[in-house]
């Protein structure tokens, strides 16, 4: 028999957990798509997106997944044939990839693999080495959600700039908006691509292209871009259906606009002091364990490690028994090892991820950590002892003040 009863915990790395509040925004007749509140939202609802992302950028929403933000911030910017680079970092460093080799763009790849950031030494040795200036755009993850590493964007716009490259700077932030420190403007980048169910807590479904002078200026000279995908009617629409092109996604904007208050309410640096705080807490369990001999953490250095997900290891296949377990006793759901087969584990079934992102808090999240050694017991992996005693301690000492990125004192 099962004993996962009660309200179930979902710690995947996206979608994230949905507030009642948004929920309850949603929840609502269908709404006149012509007139009154949702036309008269608009405005301020895109003002505090574009909060969030700290940009005094526009912003355009398309009704699709994050896969959809990653084409129409190609369709814009880069055209069939030119050149871009690409610092991968993890699986969607390369999706985003195969996505424009898909459009006919060509693909300079720097692989970093799967334990690593990017290290800014290669990314200038490519840089300098385009003495044409072939190379139009360089797309970065600033948090790669299949590894659970944190990119230094600032420090690849110091390289950028160092280096006197034109290329436009476009960051993924589909997992990390809202969670993780990003300051569009102050890290120069000139466009970024989020979702809307990872930090900002909504079903999934709508995506956003943040777009700043270089990006719309880029779009300009474009020769051709497909109507739907075309950002310039949504961030300057003249009628209310040219924000989506058609209908909107009437009930996400309700959820959106309760999300967007909720995240103005507590403040966005509080937003990310309370990600970076529990995010040591999950690291200091999760360091506890590894002495056990079983466990690994992937990213080792806490530097280089995003505040919204950790991605971890076991034997396999002891990661997928582990989740399964949780899944059918405790009622917590984690995440798969998305994009870290290995010759070793073709399946990925040693491999898990805790996703820590959007709405959550410290007894949410010990209820996941607890639930997660009782599966270690019942299973019997070797795993350290006192790790939630640590995960306490960790919670209490960690300074409320968010980390700085390593290279963002590098711009400004």
């Amino acid at each position: 028999m099962t004993h996962s009863r009660g309200r179930e915990h979902l710690a995947i790395p996206g979608p994230s957990i949905i507030p009642d509040q948004v929920l309850r925004a949603m929840h609502r007749t269908a709404p006149n798509i012509y007139e009154g509140e949702l036309v008269e939202m608009m405005d301020q609802l895109t003002a505090d997106l574009c909060s969030v992302a700290r940009t005094s950028g526009q912003v355009a929403i398309y009704i699709g997944n994050g896969h959809a933000a990653w084409e129409a911030a190609l369709a814009n910017l880069v055209a069939p044939g030119e050149q871009v680079l690409v610092p991968a970092t993890g699986r969607f460093g390369h999706g985003w990839a195969e996505m424009a080799q898909d459009r006919g763009i060509e693909v300079q790849m720097l692989d970093f693999g799967r334990q690593s950031p990017v290290d800014l030494t290669r990314f200038e040795e490519a840089l300098r080495a385009d003495s044409e200036r072939k190379i139009k755009a360089v797309l970065a993850t600033h948090v790669d959600t299949s590894t659970g590493v944190l990119n230094d964007i600032a420090g690849i716009r110091a390289v950028l700039d160092r280096v006197g490259h034109p290329a436009l700077f476009v960051s993924d932030n589909i997992a990390s908006l809202g969670c993780d420190r990003f300051e569009m403007d102050d890290w120069g980048v000139d466009a970024m691509v989020a979702g809307c169910q990872k930090g900002l807590m909504v079903p999934p479904g709508v995506s956003f292209v943040f777009v700043g002078p270089r990006a719309i200026a880029k779009r300009r000279a474009m020769p051709r871009v497909s109507r739907y995908w075309d950002f310039l009617p949504r961030i300057e629409p003249e009628f209310f259906y040219q924000y989506f092109c058609g209908t909107a996604p009437t009930h996400h904007l309700y959820g959106l606009r309760a999300a967007l208050d909720m995240l103005g309410s507590e403040g966005i640096e509080n937003v990310w002091a309370r990600h970076d705080r529990l995010a040591h807490t999950v690291w200091a369990t999760c360091e506890t364990w590894a002495e056990g001999g079983a466990l690994s953490i992937n990213i080792t250095d806490r530097a280089h490690r995003s505040r919204c997900i950790t991605a971890l290891s076991l034997p396999p296949p002891l990661g997928q028994d582990l989740r399964h377990w949780l899944e059918q006793e405790a009622g917590v759901t984690l995440g798969i090892g998305l994009g870290m087969e290995t010759p070793n584990d073709p399946q990925a079934t040693g491999a898990f991820r805790i996703g820590h992102m959007g709405h959550v808090n410290l007894h949410g999240l010990m209820g996941v950590l607890g639930a997660i050694e009782a599966g270690f017991q019942a299973l019997r992996i070797p795993h350290g002892q006192a790790a939630l005693a640590a995960a306490a301690q960790a919670f209490h000492t960690t300074n409320d003040e968010v980390a700085t990125p390593v290279g963002a004192e590098k711009v400004g």
